[in-house]
Parts: C-alpha cells; sequence; structure tokens
C-alpha cells in the first residue's frame, strides 16, 4: 500500500478531492493530513470522511523535530502539499529526497515565489492582462516554486475575465489533473 501525506493549510478542496480519489483503492491511500491553521477547514473535510487530520505550530514544524517525527511514523511514499503556504524546512526534505510535491495556481516559473498565491496569482494574471494560465505540478526545494516540473495544464484567460473567474478555471484543472498526476508519481515509484 502506497502512502500520501498531504499538508494543507485552507480549505481543503484539493485534500478532500485525493482523499476522495484514492479512497476505493487497494494500492495507495491518503493516511494522515497536516495543517498549520488549527481553524483550517480542512479538518472538519478530514473528519467527515474518517482521516486522521492534526494542526501543528511553525516551533512543530521548523524548529523542533515534531513534524518530522510524525512524517517517520507515517513513511509515506510521497508528501503532497495542497494549498500550504509555509516553506518546507530543508531538514524534513532531506529525510524525504524527491517525496515532496506541491501544486501552485500558475504556470511557473511565472508567478511564483513567495506571497504568490491563490487570490494573489489570479489578480497578478488578470492586471498583466495573459492570455493564458494553468497549474503546475513540481517537486519542493529549498525555494518557493522552484522545484523540478513534473506537470502543467493550461486554460484560456479571456480579456473579460476577473480574477475569479480565472480561480474557477484554475480550480476545474487542479480537480482534474492532480489526482491523476499523484497517481502517476505513485505508480512510479518501485514496491
Amino acid at each position: 500500500m502506497k502512502r500520501v501525506v498531504i499538508f494543507a493549510s485552507g480549505s481543503g478542496s484539493n485534500a478532500e478531492n485525493l482523499i476522495k480519489f484514492f479512497h476505493n483503492s487497494d494500492n495507495e491511500s491518503v493516511i494522515q493530513v497536516l495543517t498549520n491553521n488549527p481553524h483550517a477547514k480542512v479538518l472538519d473535510r478530514c473528519k467527515k470522511l474518517n482521516v486522521s487530520a492534526l494542526s501543528f505550530n511553525r516551533i512543530a514544524f521548523s524548529k523542533s523535530n515534531d513534524v518530522l517525527n510524525i512524517l517517520k511514523i507515517a513513511k509515506p511514499d510521497i508528501i503532497v502539499l495542497a494549498g500550504f503556504l509555509w516553506k518546507f524546512p530543508e531538514f524534513i526534505l532531506k529525510e524525504f529526497p524527491n517525496k515532496v510535491i506541491n501544486i501552485h495556481p500558475a504556470l511557473l516559473p511565472n508567478y511564483g515565489g513567495k506571497g504568490m498565491y491563490g487570490m494573489n496569482v489570479h489578480n497578478a494574471i488578470v492586471e498583466n492582462k495573459e492570455s493564458e494560465t494553468g497549474i503546475t505540478i513540481h517537486y519542493v526545494n529549498e525555494n518557493y516554486d522552484e522545484g523540478a516540473i513534473i506537470f502543467q495544464a493550461k486554460c484560456k484567460v479571456l480579456p473579460t475575465d476577473s480574477a475569479e473567474d480565472v480561480a474557477k478555471k484554475i480550480h476545474l484543472l487542479e480537480m482534474e489533473h492532480f489526482p491523476l498526476t499523484v497517481n502517476k508519481l505513485l505508480n512510479s515509484l518501485s514496491n
């Protein structure tokens, strides 16, 4: 059984999508969700879906081994950042080389970096009158949004699109492609 741990900071729609995608699988399972936000809606989603979920603070994440120890016990085959806003500590990345991936709501390397998430990205896309945008699924390294690209999907941005319109298009791409890409990565791992 391939084991997935998800990190999320907000509503958890991508986390829920992944949990449901792998729910009936005999080969893969989301075993835990971790969040830096004790009020995140992802915790409610996990409770309804009967998936273990924990919140942690910055000290537990980057100043101690608390979160690292949780991950060592969980033994994930892959760690998925699904709307997780904190920079991942290098000491955790070193323990799980090429096992931490992220989804970004733009076509990297454009519109990446610190502060570029969610509506900040969509507003920038509209303000710069881009004709297309998309999603990027990539490996996580020590810098925001600079890890090797695994997959990208594009969509058109119309001149009449608002940032909210762009957000809806990106959400559809995420729902369609994120679980399939995670599944393909898990299937590529040796048993």
